[in-house]
């Protein structure tokens, strides 16, 4: 094994180096030192402006990446000892702006909009990302993982900055303060790498001042300009934060018969240590109910994905939770294990987390450190022990964008419980990871061998991952090979399935017309297989696709699959999951062909939607599928949305059938920049249950809000009511 890794990292490493310098050359700009502060109104006539650098001539990504863009942008950009300034010019054909609504975290796709990313610390693989739209409407994300996968770009990451803008008929301005306590970087730096780039949803153009090829990602770190400062920067200054918040419940457990009333009391606290590291402190966290998870049909043998929201685990994610499968289904450590739990019943239910700490940030230019400890709560009437959870994560770069990582988590019992079954005493994982990035991106990889130990196992327990990726412009080849073995346990992981082997390829090549309506057509094909070493390396599922991907110049996608499975089920298995329905036996052998087809309509288009159909074979029977999003806008106040799936199973006697149906109406209304009301309604008869979520927030100060949140959960076989609260929460932001 140790052989094998070292053949395989000396193998990435080469990759990293072919590549290093096939960059092209960048664009630069410079950045001029003001000794006042610019007032920021929307209005660029101060003579500051008029000598600032600027960027312009942007390169159009789509429909095209080799003209300019049709429609002008400027970038200004100054400085002082606080600030970092920007100023934006963006022409228009009309002022007939898109927008989706006044939210902050707009979504960039859908909306008119400018963004700005910084790579403070040069190294491509992590950046601040600041973006504007014609109203004035901001957001802000923390992009990881070099920018070329969407898992690494995460807008729960919140920071204070000022924004303007103004609008005219054929151009509008942005004009924005970014204080540098929002961002880390190195004392004594002048250069950093930028980019800018534009959704211009009226000429439905996709542009960027540093060229990106249209095969890569628009936020991919591989392709920025240069920025460089006058004057070399001071310290960065990140201010002492707390973040406290009160938060009155009550609520009705009908099932139960219970009712409850509370008031909770705690709060965040995020210190800087040094230039580039942060502190971040928590007590009594509040991770109640003000958000919800969209709910969904679950036809599969296997646990569901679901994304981190808390803002606690948000900033410097990527340290903690990018180790392990590429592709998300053998991580070490998913932070939204923290603060679950299941009961004597198997049941998944909140268990509160006492408090923790996480020091994360850059050590130097090559190196980052993570550290994350959180203590959670003894239910001795749910029969959950208490837990400390902790990870620590080293990382350093190597080459140009590439990294190697070595990290270890722990999961240990604090106090003695009779309930406690002695082989969950605790669990650790130790492991190694590489990821290549190469400086045009164009190969990318990763490998990991991950380790785990619990209670009287020690032996095996590995899991083990090389995949990588080549992508020039005109073609994708993709080759995977995993292993996780049956004892591998990651109690703070997200591990899908155990005792397998994977292989895969994948291969897919891009025609791009030179004129016409459609910008790529992109045939592929791909093969996965996994095996069970202990069934005598029997293999146990495959897939064979054959797809069809098109994009259209008004943005508009269409995508077409046909697939032939295979799939030995180990055990016997109920996908209705209808209680003391008979499941399709186990221990035999099922081959079935399907289909799905795709379309999504321009999203510029007041009225868009998404159509979604799949059938054909499913195990010992059929299958059908349909789903449609449709959205409309009232630009700017109100967007409604109607999501619907109808799922259709189809099984011979003895087994069971079904029918489900998942309806998710929603309501968002933007009434000023700072006041929003939005109410999800969300109906499953798989889940037997009508979820009500309504919720008014007032941002009455930068990131502090006031939320007024109603839930309200009903049984749909036999309606009635299951569970219902209301939420009133106040957070505050304070820096000192």
């Amino acid at each position: 094994m140790l052989k094998y890794f070292l053949s395989v990292v000396f193998s990435l490493a080469v990759l990293s180096l072919f590549s290093l310098n096939s960059q092209e050359a960048g664009r630069k700009i410079e950045v001029r030192y003001i000794n006042s502060a610019i007032n920021v109104d929307g209005d660029l006539s101060e003579h500051e402006w008029q000598t600032a650098g600027s960027g312009s001539n942007f390169w159009q990504f789509f429909p095209t990446d080799s003209a300019i863009s049709v429609n002008p942008t400027e970038f200004r950009l100054l400085y002082d000892d606080h600030n970092i300034y920007v100023g934006i010019r963006a022409a228009v054909q009309s002022d007939n702006y898109v927008v989706a609504s006044l939210r902050r975290d707009f979504g960039g796709t859908n909306n008119d909009n400018v963004t700005l990313m910084f790579d403070t610390f040069s190294d491509g693989t992590t950046a601040f990302l600041f973006g504007m739209t014609p109203y004035g409407v901001q957001r802000e994300a923390f992009i990881s993982g070099g920018g070329s996968d969407r898992n690494g770009f995460n807008t729960s990451w919140d920071q204070k900055w000022h924004l303007e803008s103004t609008m005219f008929e054929d151009h509008y301005i942005l004009e924005a303060s970014i204080p540098f306590s929002s961002l880390k970087f190195r004392e004594g730096s002048q250069k950093w790498r930028v980019q800018c780039y534009r959704w211009d949803m009226q000429t439905n153009e996709q542009s960027a001042w540093a060229r990106v090829p249209q095969n890569q990602m628009l936020s991919s770190l591989a392709f920025m300009g240069q920025l460089e400062f006058e004057n070399p920067l001071g310290k960065s200054r990140t201010p002492f934060s707390i973040i406290p918040y009160v938060n009155g419940l009550t609520s009705k457990d009908y099932v139960n018969d219970k009712t409850d009333s509370k008031l909770a009391f705690g709060g965040d606290a995020k210190v800087a240590i040094g230039n580039s590291m942060n502190l971040d402190i928590t007590v009594n966290p509040d991770f109640s109910n003000v958000e919800v998870d969209d709910i969904f049909t679950n036809l599969t043998r296997f646990e569901v994905f679901l994304p981190e929201k808390r803002q606690f685990f948000i900033d410097n994610n990527d340290l903690f939770g990018s180790y392990g499968d590429a592709f998300g289904s053998a991580n070490p450590f998913f932070s939204r294990r923290i603060g679950l739990a299941r009961d004597a019943g198997g049941n998944l239910i909140e268990n509160r987390i006492i408090g923790g700490a996480r020091l994360s940030g850059k050590l130097s230019d090559n190196w980052r450190l993570g550290i994350l400890n959180m203590q959670t709560a003894a239910d001795t009437d749910n029969q959950i022990v208490s837990y400390n959870n902790m990870m620590v994560a080293v990382q350093h770069k190597m080459f140009s964008r590439s990294s190697l990582g070595l990290f270890a988590v722990n999961r240990q019992t604090f106090g003695d419980y009779d309930f406690l079954d002695p082989s969950r005493e605790y669990n650790r994982v130790f492991g190694i990871d590489y990821n290549l990035a190469s400086a045009d991106n164009s190969w990318t990889g990763k490998f990991y061998l991950h380790k785990s130990f619990q209670p009287g196992d020690n032996k095996g327990n590995l899991s083990w991952q090389t995949t990588v990726t080549y992508q020039p412009r005109k073609f994708r080849y993709i080759a995977d090979l995993q292993y996780v073995d049956e004892d591998f346990r990651a109690d703070l992981g997200f591990v899908q399935r155990t005792g397998v082997f994977k292989n895969g390829n994948g291969f897919s090549y891009n025609f791009y017309p030179k004129s016409g309506k459609v910008s790529l057509h992109s045939p592929g094909v791909m093969a996965l297989y996994y095996w069970r070493p202990n069934l005598d390396w029997k293999k146990v599922d495959h897939t064979y696709s054959l797809y069809y991907n098109v994009n259209f110049t008004n943005q508009a996608t269409l995508s077409a699959d046909l697939n032939n499975n295979l799939t030995f089920l180990t055990f016997d298995f109920d996908p209705t999951r209808t209680p003391g329905a008979i499941p399709i036996p186990g221990n035999q052998e099922y081959v079935y062909n399907n289909a799905s087809l795709s379309y999504s309509s321009n999203p510029a288009k007041v009225f868009s939607f998404t159509l979604l159909t799949s059938g054909g074979q499913f195990f010992n029977g059929h299958s059908f599928s349909a789903g449609t999003v449709l959205t409309y806008r009232f630009q700017p106040w109100a967007l409604l949305s109607l999501t619907t799936q109808y799922d259709v199973i189809s099984l011979p006697e003895p087994y069971s059938s079904a029918d489900y149906w998942l309806f998710t109406p929603k309501v968002d209304v933007t009434f000023t920049k700072s006041l929003f009301w939005s109410t999800l309604i969300q109906y499953s008869n798989q889940r037997d249950n009508l979820g009500i979520n309504s919720r008014l927030q007032w941002r009455f100060a930068p990131l502090s809000d006031l939320y007024l949140v109603y839930n309200d959960n009903y049984f749909t076989n036999e309606f009635g009511p299951k569970f219902r609260s209301i939420n009133l929460k106040v957070t505050y932001w304070l820096n000192i």
